[in-house]
């Protein structure tokens, strides 16, 4: 049984150990991976184990402190966690109805950025005495999203922070961050779990066909288990180079549009490492052969649809015309235009 002190991913529990042993003098720390692999959920353990209130240092965080119940239960007085709005409930850290603003506007959609009030609020929170007498910490995920004037409002904090606390920087894209920012940080590196404990992990979460969807979402198990609460399932997804290439956009259309165009842009890429004689990365299997040039002409497409994708104009019009591009691309060559993968090593 997992104790309560573990977090909730098992790939992060010796990182965790680790960093515990490695920061134990450092205020500001920039945990940074490829997404999809927990960064948040170890910003928080790390949080944790710093707050806990138990007397043995290698059993922290212990789960059953007064002070993990309360980190648990999103309560502790000593733990601020900024998030950009759309990020708070789906992560489970939305504000209370009473601490939403009576202001709001209820059709404002949510921001994607973490703006200069929150800022302000970590700064004035870092100001405070300890309520629990261990820390202050601050979890910002992901930290590529403060905008210029809340990590500008930050910087003198993160560079000394008033009495006790501490920062830490989740990221999947650190090279996103301020220099001016990065470099007052100690650099954590996450990496992605082995394939074995990461599918192991998505069958536990009832996650069928689970290294298809791995091999799907490049490695990230986290990515992999959201693509598959989408109604995003290994079946689909393996028969997806067959149906493109065939010009059938299938259940495409009901997929959100930046998941359908990514499947897109990710078979392109398969098609283009197999027209060069490479393994694809993301499907089991794609069309053999295709020419060059449709291939990235589909691929200029795909990449200029994805920058409006959140907002297109007709979804379900967009995607059927990307699939009927996708099949003119993989149309093979003829065999007198190229060679055959065997006579190309030959």
């Amino acid at each position: 049984m997992v104790s309560a002190s573990a977090p909730s991913l098992p790939w992060l529990r010796e990182p965790l150990h680790a960093a515990l042993a490695a920061t134990r003098e450092h205020h500001l720390l920039l945990v940074h991976g490829p997404q999809g692999v927990g960064q948040f959920e170890f910003a928080l353990s790390l949080a944790q184990a710093w707050l806990c209130e138990t007397e043995a240092a290698e059993e922290r965080p212990c789960g059953h402190c007064a002070s993990c119940r309360l980190v648990l239960s999103h309560n502790h007085p000593d733990l601020l966690v900024l998030l950009p709005e759309v990020l708070q409930e789906p992560l489970g850290w939305a504000p209370a109805a009473s601490e939403e603003g009576a202001t709001a506007k209820p059709d404002r959609k949510p921001s994607k950025e973490i703006k200069v009030d929150a800022a302000r609020q970590a700064v004035a929170f870092a100001q405070l005495s300890c309520a629990r007498g261990r820390a202050k910490v601050v979890v910002i995920h992901p930290a590529e999203r403060l905008n210029a004037v809340a990590a500008n409002t930050l910087l003198k904090t993160l560079e000394e922070p008033p009495g006790r606390a501490r920062f830490v920087l989740a990221s999947g894209a650190p090279e996103a961050l301020p220099a001016t920012v990065r470099s007052r940080c100690q650099a954590l590196h996450l990496a992605l779990p082995g394939a074995a404990q990461a599918e192991h992990w998505l069958a536990g979460q009832g996650v069928a066909g689970a290294a298809v969807l791995l091999a799907a979402s490049g490695g990230q198990p986290q990515t992999a288990k959201a693509w598959a609460d989408e109604g995003i399932d290994a079946a689909a997804w393996a028969e997806l180079p067959s149906r493109v290439a065939r010009g059938d956009a299938g259940g495409l259309p009901a997929w959100p549009v930046p998941r359908a165009i990514d499947a897109l842009l990710k078979l392109c890429h398969d098609a283009l490492l197999a027209s060069l004689g490479g393994r694809p990365r993301y499907f089991p299997a794609v069309p053999a052969a295709p020419a060059l040039a449709p291939l990235q002409a589909w691929q200029a497409a795909l990449i200029e649809a994805a920058r409006y994708a959140d907002h297109p104009v007709n979804a379900a019009l967009l995607v059927e015309s990307l699939v009927m591009q996708g099949r003119r691309a993989l149309l093979p060559r003829e065999p007198a235009d190229a060679p055959s993968l065997h006579s190309r090593h030959e």
